[in-house]
């Protein structure tokens, strides 16, 4: 019969590595703990840890057993912290990191008027262009545009990310404006250098070889280059919604789509999901959702 209690033992003593520390995390003697493991082992029939007088380690069988185990018992944490968390008022300090980009424009005042509205957080804000890892660096949340490949992070979806073309009324003026996206190839095109193979752009459902003057790892100065007239630019509609909007800049080509992705609220899975990082992610999710950063001025809604 499946006992609960030998289950999140095992998980613990995977964890801390030891029997000692799971007695420790636990609050349990260091002997009920090798007793429960004992248990759980001769119920199944298998060994599930290598023991040795300095460490603890598992088999194969033993990993494959944890894996899952450890999902279920952050599940059951989960669920009841779902519960005892929505009694809880926001409190502590809230570590968050974003991009520069993002963070500079749109996420600073989220983050002024959350604090406004629950004044006994406290928040940390790095304003950083690279990836961040969550458990390692002991951050709770993250900011995070494009597609997700962390099976083991949580992710909210905050809004779209629409890529534009647009490039300056005085370029258009100086060449005939594409019709098509294969006209590309007799403009000025400015590439940002860390975008997935940068010399052609995904448009209408293919990539289009593009090339320039100027390459850059920068999409706010790839901005600035089309606001001066060196070419046309590929740029997060977030990014350039005012120029669109006072005709500094006009978009190029906007009946054909862009591969669009997405800005996220993300934070891991096998932590207790504090009230703080709840009401942060509401928070910004109502925010974004009164005044949508990625809206282009044609935009009907």
């Amino acid at each position: 019969m499946l006992d609960w209690n030998e289950m999140v033992v095992y998980v613990k003593v995977v964890e801390e590595g030891s029997f000692v520390g799971a007695a420790r995390t636990l609050g349990l003697p260091k002997s009920t703990i090798s007793r429960k493991v004992a248990r759980l082992e001769d119920r199944l029939g298998v060994r599930l840890l290598h023991r040795t007088t300095r460490v603890v380690r598992t088999t194969a069988v033993g990993q494959a057993y944890y894996d899952r185990c450890a999902a279920l018992v952050a599940e059951a944490a989960d669920a009841e912290r779902l519960v005892t968390s929505r009694q809880e008022k926001p409190s502590g300090t809230l570590k968050i990191t974003v991009s520069v980009l993002f963070g500079q424009r749109h996420l600073s005042p989220v983050v002024i008027s959350f604090m406004q509205a629950h004044p006994d957080v406290n928040v940390e804000l790095l304003l950083v262009n690279r990836f961040v890892d969550l458990v390692d660096e002991g951050y709770d949340l993250a900011i995070r545009a494009g597609t997700l490949t962390e099976a083991d992070l949580v992710a909210r979806c905050l809004g779209p990310v629409y890529m534009v073309l647009v490039a300056s009324p005085a370029y258009l003026a100086s060449r005939r404006a594409p019709a098509s996206p294969a006209d590309l190839a007799r403009h000025e095109c400015i590439v940002v250098s860390n975008e997935t193979r940068s010399l052609a752009w995904p448009l209408g459902g293919d990539r289009v070889a593009v090339k320039g003057r100027l390459a850059v790892n920068d999409l706010e100065i790839a901005r600035d280059a089309a606001l001066a007239g060196l070419g046309i630019a590929r740029v997060p509609s977030f990014l350039v919604g005012d120029e669109l909007a006072d005709g500094r800049l006009v978009r190029v080509l906007p009946q054909i789509a862009h591969d669009n992705t997405g800005i996220y609220a993300v934070y891991p899975t096998r932590k207790h999901l504090s009230a703080a990082v709840r009401a942060f992610v509401d928070h910004a999710v109502q925010a974004f959702a009164e005044n949508p950063p990625w809206l282009l001025p044609d935009d009907p809604r």
